[in-house]
């Protein structure tokens, strides 16, 4: 044939039979009011009906659209411009068929006529329906990787699976997680027995209307058997199950669940256990109602790909909760109960643990001189390691303040605790987790003297603290901070040694403080009315925090200082003469009678001040001073002008001295040196 040759209207009409009959892909060919003129689909579901039953009606009349309104004005867009469309995706299905929906990628053209007259719209339609079901699977599992396990939380953790799956894969989605495992215990061995009882962790559905539950979330009841549900968890193994009124198993389960699945229009269900190397985690329950497809054995793949992520994320999640509640638990246990209170201190504390579990301590003890010292500090990390570190640095702390150290040099040997025990850590094997975890903290270290009424501060790395004084002004005093516990290098430690006036409130605290406090001067504005009660003002405090405990432990440690009571002190000058030690025993003899001193006890503070003040004269130099202080403790001090410590001697049998400190070691409770510009004080203490 010519190129130039025309074509007959009966070779047209062959061309389009043939278009009909063999094309790959559908046809469907509407006049200009989208009435169908001619059809043939891949699908032959959508067009088994007689023809004349088709041809002439509206596509609208025919068929259900997934955006009907939208169709209609693709096609009217065509017929009107001729620019032609490509790859439009349309869910169709028979006009009020319950069957599932079919995807179908249109393309439609302008059909003209010789003389350019509008004839109506050719449109090809390509069945994509498995190529689409593939790709929103893939989407569906890409979501749960994507969204299953941003936290470390066994109920998140089941309600992101829940967001992740519905409506995508199920109309109706619920995560049923055993019981122990929410608490962080070791999940039980498969087989699941019956009486073992499950927490419903998530609920999800995709109606608009509020949903009939079975149960509400967090339910704790063991499943019913014989159900799908229990002998997925029986035997690890997925059940695909068709719903309906005369399900035989229906009856084996308590009436509410009966109802809410009959109410839900449920039609197919799949169970998935949640399980990981053999253990049972949980039950992963999907269901689709009303008009959705049912599931078949590719969504089975897919439920327990969603399930096996989720198993994973949720014993990580448990694994956590596990080491935080040891972590919280030694803490707890290596902190004090509560701050002791001495007699011119009066302590409260607020501690909110940190969700990662940190190294936050507190603490509060008694030292010589009726003085009392007040510690907060923190070290890098979470967990178990970080509790138990915060541990060892507050033993550090105890045993370096027995030695009556000033706070900065306190700090300094606290300093160098911790680059000891850094450099341990980093000698451990390099498998260990804690090889590759830093050892720094942060402290703040005061000493409360009620005698002089001075607080002496030192930081390392640690935020200075807030005082509050009895007329209501609030301040945090700048004081030099030296570097984090554990820095090698860095500016020496130094204190400060501030005036504090009687009915004064301390707030010392941790940094997470001021990150979870709604602004920088809550704790000022809270501490505004110190004369309130110090657990009042902790509450207060905490009432006002933002839940925001990821940057570490919040702690406020609240001290309200007084001063010694006079009657309980007894000072006097001696002469640096041997005759000092006969007037030091009478002058102690009469004061501890009008204390009221027990005779035992007065007869042992006796020989005790005559064994300081005769290695006074012996060793030191003016001036020399006796002081008696009855507290908790009766507390004798002799200070004499010579900086030189005196040793602890373990005398001969033949030598007619040295005994005195070892004499004094067996007598008194405790006893040790304070140094200070003019001398030093050797002192001993007594229980009362």
């Amino acid at each position: 044939m010519a190129h130039n040759e025309a074509i007959s209207p009966v070779e047209d009409a062959v061309v389009l039979e043939a278009l009909f009959h063999q094309s790959p892909t559908g046809l469907l060919i509407l006049d200009t009011e989208l009435r169908i003129l001619r059809i043939n689909l891949t699908r032959p579901v959508l067009h088994e009906a007689p023809s004349e039953q088709i041809t002439g009606r509206y596509l609208t009349d025919v068929y259900d659209l997934s955006a009907p309104g939208q169709v209609e004005a693709m096609l009217h867009g065509v017929l009107e411009s001729g620019a032609p469309v490509r790859g439009r995706l349309v869910g169709v299905r028979p006009k009020g068929a319950p069957g599932p929906e079919y995807l179908f990628s249109v393309s439609a053209s302008r059909l003209e006529g010789s003389q350019g007259r509008i004839l109506g719209v050719l449109a090809e339609m390509l069945d994509v329906t498995e190529r689409e079901k593939v790709a929103a699977r893939l989407r569906v599992f890409g979501s749960v990787r994507e969204q299953v396990g941003r936290t470390l939380d066994v109920v998140a953790t089941c309600e992101e699976l829940v967001q992740a799956v519905v409506p995508d894969l199920a109309d109706i989605a619920v995560v049923e997680v055993v019981d122990a495992v929410v608490r962080g215990e070791d999940p039980p061995l498969s087989p699941l027995g019956r009486e073992v009882p499950l927490r419903r962790a998530a609920f999800g559905h995709s109606g608009g209307e509020e949903q009939i539950q079975a149960h509400p979330v967090g339910d704790v009841r063991a499943l019913p058997f014989p159900t799908p549900y229990a002998q997925t968890l029986a035997d690890l193994k997925p059940r695909l199950v068709a719903l309906g009124p005369d399900t035989p198993w229906l009856a084996a389960v308590p009436p509410r669940v009966a109802e809410a699945i009959r109410a839900s229009g449920a039609h197919s269900l799949i169970t998935a256990p949640l399980t990981l190397r053999g253990t049972v985690l949980g039950l992963l329950s999907l269901y689709r109602t009303n008009q959705a497809d049912v599931y078949d054995e590719d969504d089975v793949t897919l439920a327990l790909a969603a399930a096996a992520h989720t198993a994973l994320c949720i014993d990580n999640a448990r694994r956590y909760t596990r080491e935080h509640t040891i972590a919280s638990t030694v803490q707890r246990h290596l902190l004090p109960p509560r701050p002791a209170s001495q007699t011119t201190v009066e302590t409260a504390h607020l501690h909110v643990p940190s969700e990662v579990g940190g190294g936050g301590g507190y603490d509060t003890f008694a030292l010589s001189g009726a003085r009392t010292a007040l510690v907060v500090g923190e070290c890098v990390g979470q967990g178990i390691h970080a509790a138990t570190t915060m541990g060892q640095l507050r033993t550090a702390i105890h045993s370096l303040a027995a030695l009556d150290l000033e706070p900065d040099e306190l700090l300094a040997r606290l300093n160098d605790t911790t680059i000891s025990l850094a450099q341990e850590r980093a000698a451990l094997p390099t498998g260990d987790p804690m090889h590759r975890q830093p050892l720094t903290g942060s402290c703040v270290y005061a000493v409360y003297d009620p005698l002089a009424r001075t607080c002496t501060i030192a930081l390392a790395g640690h935020p200075p603290p807030a005082i509050a004084h009895p007329d209501g002004r609030t301040e945090i005093p700048h004081l030099p901070s030296g570097p984090p516990l554990g820095s090698a290098e860095g500016p020496p430690f130094a204190a400060t040694t501030i005036p504090v006036t009687d009915g004064s409130v301390l707030a010392f605290y941790t940094a997470s403080l001021l990150h979870a406090s709604p602004s920088p001067d809550t704790l000022q504005r809270v501490l505004a009315h110190p004369d309130r009660p110090l657990q009042d003002l902790c509450d207060d405090v905490l009432y006002r925090l933002r839940n925001d405990t990821g940057h570490g432990d919040v702690i406020l440690l609240l001290a309200r200082t007084h001063p010694f009571p006079a009657d309980q002190i007894a000072e006097w000058h001696l002469d640096h003469h041997p005759k000092a030690v006969a007037t030091a025993r009478t002058h102690a003899q009469q004061q501890l009678t009008l204390w009221g001193v027990d005779e035992e006890t007065a007869y042992t503070t006796e020989m005790i001040v005559s064994e300081l003040v005769t290695n006074a004269v012996r060793y030191g130099t003016p001036p020399l001073r006796l002081q008696l202080i009855k507290d908790r403790t009766l507390t004798c001090e002799v200070h004499d002008g010579n900086p030189v410590a005196p040793r602890l001697r373990h005398a001969k049998t033949i030598d007619e001295g040295g005994r005195g400190l070892f004499i004094v070691a067996q007598l008194a409770q405790n006893w040790g040196v304070r140094y200070s510009l003019d001398g030093k004080t050797v002192w001993a203490e007594q229980i009362l």
